[in-house]
């Protein structure tokens, strides 16, 4: 499995928004079966960091599309795709299938790279005893985290697209949120970071949400107890570093995954770039 970004993909240019905040999406998007209706929300709620999960290429489950490739090319916005996995029994030996994460921005993206987390489950690995059929999932790769980074009024953003572990326990999970907190501390020109994602479990509570805390992160979404799945989980979660202002929410109304899409917006957008220097400065 390739450890860096989809290089093949192009690099959109998109005209910088002309609005005074930054909205941002994170959706577990159900590998893209809805792609109408996932097109239809991105469009409608205007945002400018989305960080998408379960995104397919060339999968059959999904009529063999570049799910990354047409959601930037339909909404003009620069994207970076990362592979998850390959997924053996979507593809072929000419053609393989790939599942993955996209972060998709109104501003240039650069510096995209992944982390494959050192803490796997090996759930997904092919075993000879499990036969290659769709419905076992046997799989390639491993969890990881889509890094990027783009420049917003001049202040370098950071972000994490994560898909933590969804088998075995909370412990694996933790331990995988801990690789990326971990990332986070060599950032030496102290940028605005966003951790966005999947978590597969409750990141604002526990033990996970200490070590967040403790990072100086926090929920921008700030919706404690909403569901963010059909099956009434609350699993996806939008952190920030800094104080910035924040109002977020989670958009069940929206049923084209089995998870919803979260927002937050954070304010006052372009402006706020010497207050965050400030607050970075006196922590």
């Amino acid at each position: 499995m390739p450890d860096a970004p989809d290089s093949r993909l192009p690099t959109v240019s998109a005209r910088p928004p002309g609005q005074d905040s930054v909205r941002v999406v994170s959706w577990n998007i159900e590998r893209g079966f809805q792609l109408p209706k996932i097109l239809e929300f991105l469009r409608e709620t205007g945002a400018d960091l989305m960080l998408l999960q379960e995104v397919d290429l060339n999968a059959r489950r999904t009529h063999c599309r570049d799910i990354a490739a047409e959601l930037g090319r339909a909404l003009n916005l620069n994207y970076a795709f990362g592979m998850e996995f390959q997924e053996l029994a979507e593809g072929t030996p000419a053609k393989p299938a790939f599942h993955g994460m996209a972060t998709l921005s109104r501003w240039p993206l650069s510096s995209a790279r992944i982390i494959r987390f050192r803490h796997q489950s090996g759930f997904w690995k092919p075993r000879w005893y499990v036969p290659d059929l769709a419905v076992f999932q046997r799989r390639l790769g491993g969890r990881i985290a889509l890094v990027a980074e783009t420049a917003i009024c001049d202040r370098k953003v950071v972000t994490y697209n994560l898909h933590l572990e969804s088998r075995g326990d909370d412990a694996v999970r933790l331990a995988q949120l801990n690789e990326v907190l971990a990332d986070c501390q060599t950032h030496a020109d102290q940028p605005v970071l966003i951790i966005a994602g999947d978590f597969n479990f409750a990141a604002g509570e526990g033990a996970a949400g200490k070590a967040l805390d403790e990072a100086g992160f926090r929920d921008a979404v700030r919706s404690p107890g909403h569901p963010t799945t059909t099956s009434h989980r609350v699993i996806d979660w939008i952190f920030v570093s800094d104080r910035l202002e924040s109002a977020g929410r989670v958009h069940n109304e929206v049923r084209a995954s089995d998870h919803y899409p979260v927002s937050a917006t954070l304010a006052p957008g372009c402006t706020f770039a010497p207050s965050l220097r400030a607050s970075s400065a006196s922590r």
